[in-house]
């Protein structure tokens, strides 16, 4: 393997000079991430079985293949290795009864063909799971008006647009109530010491060793990760970006937050409400979240809303995700090089039974907003396998092994561009290196 790890890395310095990629800076960037996620990716997925054969028709994939067979690519290889994830984690929490009700009534899921090499690992068949979790705004309006209307008038409203249009509806129902599935009284290190038992690693946070005062905590990866493998989730609350006024402290979001991150496609997360997690799952009022108050100067001009106190989509997630920490990777300092790179990962919501471990809430509506009009281009929505409907996704980040990482800490490339707002410590990285 370390043959074949030698060869990708000289893959990806080839590729990265592509004068395919040569255009727009912002879109250059994307691309290029796509396809080093691409040989990662299906490098991971090639496993043991790999063959210096499939290591080099990967690579001349990855030379002639679109961008857009590269990211259907990357993400079933992505949604591969977290639907391996979410199987370990119900391993270690559901009830051993419960985990047998989801085999068995769980559909059967098509396998691909059997193929005579490695590589058919890491470009196997798309697959999609059960129907989505029902929508809860019909019990909601019952709450809210007191449970004197219908299901036909509330079909009513619904199909009218006015809930989607109405401001009110995106405050946060204290009480709103689902069942929360029982799970095994576990201690979160309880559950990351049995993950790690059955992936071969899980994270830790702890004091950094970055070398500067501000560097604070940082993420450990404990045991041995793969190249290619998903190394974390970034946790918290999704803001697509015809919400970011809602941001606490806007516009000004981070003044007092370093836990914010942007996707490609402007989508940001705040991962500040998220914290080191907690010790059960349940439903998440990420609006009861204690975050620091920002006084607004006299020339600001912020949101005539507090983002604690609109847009609380209420959702069962398992709040002792061992993975669900990568708010805390640092950036590394002069002489050091990143290990993990970020994918903006789009979770289908079909996926209902792993949504409990996507450690991530949208604000608003729920619904994706079309991002189009608010940056130079835009990620494509995931589809299924006829390419006829849309599959509704959750936009969410997870970081990428950008090569074996073994009982050290997990740093990532936060490629600051504003020169107003850098600080001291921040030292590019040589990317090329």
């Amino acid at each position: 393997m370390a043959f074949l790890f030698h060869k990708f890395q000289e893959g990806v310095k080839i590729l990265a000079k592509s004068p395919t990629f040569a255009r727009e800076s912002r879109l250059l960037q994307f691309e290029a991430d796509i396809n080093l996620l691409f040989l990662y990716t299906s490098y991971n997925r090639l496993g043991r079985n790999a063959e210096e054969a499939d290591a080099e028709e990967i690579i001349d994939m990855a030379n002639k293949a679109s961008l857009d067979d590269q990211q259907k690519q990357v993400h079933e290889n992505v949604h591969s290795q977290v639907t391996n994830f979410c199987s370990y984690m119900d391993e270690i929490l559901l009830l051993d009864q419960k985990v047998k009700d989801n085999q068995a009534t769980s559909p059967a899921t098509p396998h691909s063909p059997p193929r005579s090499s490695g590589l058919g690992l890491a470009v196997g068949g798309n697959s999609l799971a059960q129907d989505r979790i029902g929508n809860n705004i019909k019990s909601r309006i019952m709450r809210l008006f007191g449970g004197w209307f219908c299901i036909d008038c509330i079909s009513s409203v619904l199909c009218s647009g006015f809930i989607a249009a109405s401001p009110w509806f995106l405050i946060s129902d204290k009480n709103f109530s689902t069942a929360v599935p029982e799970t095994k009284t576990l201690h979160r290190t309880e559950v990351s010491q049995r993950l790690k038992d059955l992936m071969g690693y899980t994270l830790e946070v702890k004091p950094s060793q970055i070398p500067h005062e501000d560097a604070g905590k940082g993420l450990f990866l404990q045991g041995e990760a793969n190249i290619g493998s998903v190394i974390a989730f970034y946790p918290g609350v999704v803001y697509p970006p015809a919400y970011y006024r809602y941001i606490l402290g806007y516009p000004r979001v981070d003044a007092q937050n370093s836990h914010l991150i942007t996707r490609y496609d402007g989508t940001m997360i705040n991962a500040q409400p998220w914290g080191a997690g907690g010790e059960s799952r349940e439903i998440w009022d990420w609006t009861s979240s204690p975050e620091p108050k920002h006084t607004m100067q006299a020339d600001e001009k912020g949101s005539d809303l507090d983002g604690t106190h609109v847009g609380g989509n209420l959702e069962v997630l398992e709040r002792r995700n061992p993975l669900a920490f990568a708010h805390f990777a640092n950036h590394p300092t002069k002489g050091m090089f990143p290990n993990v790179m970020i994918y903006p990962y789009n979770f289908p919501l079909l996926e209902k039974d792993m949504r409990p471990y996507i450690p991530n809430v949208s604000f608003g509506n729920g619904e994706e907003t079309d991002t189009s009009k608010f940056g130079s281009f835009r990620l494509k929505t995931w589809k299924s396998n006829n390419n006829e409907s849309k599959v509704p996704v959750l936009k969410t980040l997870v970081l990428v092994a950008t090569r074996a990482i073994c009982d050290e800490e997990v740093l990532l490339n936060y490629r600051l561009s504003n020169s107003e707002h850098i600080p001291s410590w921040y030292t590019p990285v040589d990317e090329e290196d």
